[in-house]
């Protein structure tokens, strides 16, 4: 079995389909395949012109229509890291990373565009929200493939949308600009590990969509999960019990029992999108 179709089988089960020679003749296919999110990192600093090219690595990716409605923001001030922490605490991790980024989406560029060209901005609805949301994260993910591709380790951070406003006010960020998410970057201190993933015929479909077996198919990847990566804490034992199986979809139904940022919705309101 090669390196590559054994990771995919780790991180996707037993029943994953081997996968053709030519992905095991690059090495990028295999370093994608093994990927980890890194919350431990050295203490060495990372060069700016390094991260400044990650950047434009980042940039290079597809953007909805060359409307390029994404911009990166680089915490370089200590105190303002500080802040950050402050507005999300719990994530003491992120003061460990040499270097912390903020991922935005941005409508305004657009919408100055159209002010300044003279055609009107007739496209003031949902779309426009989403369209730059996409384009920050496909920016976000190139980004990350750049950064691991030559060993860095990256764990991004969706806890900054928890106080978006306080976010926003602390980069500045004007009408039409939110942060999507945050990502630690540094050179990884330990290995980390493989996260396993739902099997692909539970999340890979062929002309249609289909939800057979998917009961099933998500017990099995409990039992498999829970096997080998057990969850090291239950969520909310006092109000939902301890079963004696704690899967992956017990936790993230406990973890959407309770409301989170039910207000996100009147800030981007607030921020002038127009979400009809």
């Amino acid at each position: 079995m090669s390196q590559i179709d054994e990771t995919l089988k780790l991180r996707f089960g037993p029943d994953t389909p081997t996968t053709p020679d030519i992905l095991g003749r690059h090495e990028f296919p295999g370093q994608l395949a093994g990927r980890r999110s890194h919350r431990h990192f050295k203490p060495d600093l990372l060069d700016p012109e390094l991260v400044n090219s990650l950047c434009a690595l980042a940039l290079c990716a597809p953007a909805k229509s060359d409307l390029q409605q994404r911009d990166i923001v680089i915490i370089e001030d200590a105190d303002q890291r500080a802040k950050l922490l402050e507005i999300i605490p719990g994530n003491a991790w992120m003061d460990t990373a040499p270097m912390f980024l903020v991922f935005c989406a941005n409508n305004r560029r657009q919408r100055q565009l159209n002010e300044w060209r003279g055609p009107p901005f007739v496209n003031d609805h949902l779309d426009a929200f989403f369209n730059a949301s996409v384009d920050a994260g496909i920016a976000l993910a190139t980004f990350m493939m750049a950064a691991e591709s030559i060993g860095l380790g990256c764990c991004p951070v969706s806890a900054i949308r928890n106080e978006s406003q306080k976010v926003s006010d602390l980069l500045g960020l004007p009408d039409h600009v939110f942060a999507i998410a945050g990502l630690g970057l540094g050179w990884p201190a330990e290995t980390g590990r493989i996260s396993m993933r739902l099997p692909l015929t539970a999340t890979v479909h062929t002309n249609q969509f289909s939800e057979k077996g998917l009961s099933k198919q998500i017990d099995a990847y409990d039992a498999r999960r829970a096997e080998a990566q057990p969850f090291s804490n239950q969520r909310n034992i006092e109000e939902f019990g301890k079963p004696d199986l704690y899967g992956w979809s017990e936790d993230k139904a406990r973890q959407y029992a309770h409301p989170d940022r039910a207000d996100f919705g009147d800030f981007i309101r607030a921020k002038g999108f127009n979400l009809s």
